[in-house]
């Protein structure tokens, strides 16, 4: 377990655990299932996972650096600063790979970065203020959100939720 010795650190102790919730839903996923969508208009598998990793490469570089701004252009703009390796990864492996290893870059950045930024203020989206570390909050919430819809799908494609298994596993 490591040493939660800041508020940051318990951050990214929770943001790894969702992280690694996510991984395990995607292993759970047949490769031939990736194109899966339960509706026309929604993301499927892999897009889903593309998104994780767009907004999270986003979070990272825009949170790390010592002038966040995150109106410094467009969201579709802003996102593709980042999130180049999201979208060029296709396989079940590559983004699998990439959810592990961007994780271990984010929270080097983050440490990098440290504790007292992160209590730093930005201006949101929306004009509002806030700090780094309410967004780093965002950015976990909205990984379990996604990991939620993760789970729905393997349910509507006849699969057991890898955290379902876990459970019954003991």
């Amino acid at each position: 377990m490591p040493t939660l010795d800041s508020f940051l650190e318990e951050s990214l102790h929770a943001w790894r655990d969702a992280r690694e919730g996510i991984i395990n839903e995607v292993e759970n996923i047949p490769e031939d299932k990736l194109k899966f969508r339960p509706t026309p208009e929604v993301k499927d598998v892999r897009e889903l996972v593309q998104h994780i990793l767009e907004v999270s490469m986003m979070m990272t570089g825009e949170l790390t650096r010592t002038d966040t701004d995150f109106r410094r252009a467009p969201w579709p703009k802003l996102l593709a600063m980042y999130a180049g390796p999201a979208y060029q990864a296709s396989t079940k492996q590559e983004l699998l790979d990439l959810l592990a290893s961007q994780m271990d870059e984010a929270e080097d950045a983050f440490r990098g970065c440290g504790a007292m930024e992160m209590r730093g203020f930005i201006d949101n989206f929306d004009g509002s203020r806030g700090t780094k570390m309410q967004w780093l909050h965002h950015g976990i919430a909205q990984e379990m959100y996604h990991r939620g819809q993760l789970t729905l799908y393997a349910r509507l494609m006849g699969l057991e939720p890898a955290l379902t298994k876990r459970i019954k596993a003991g």
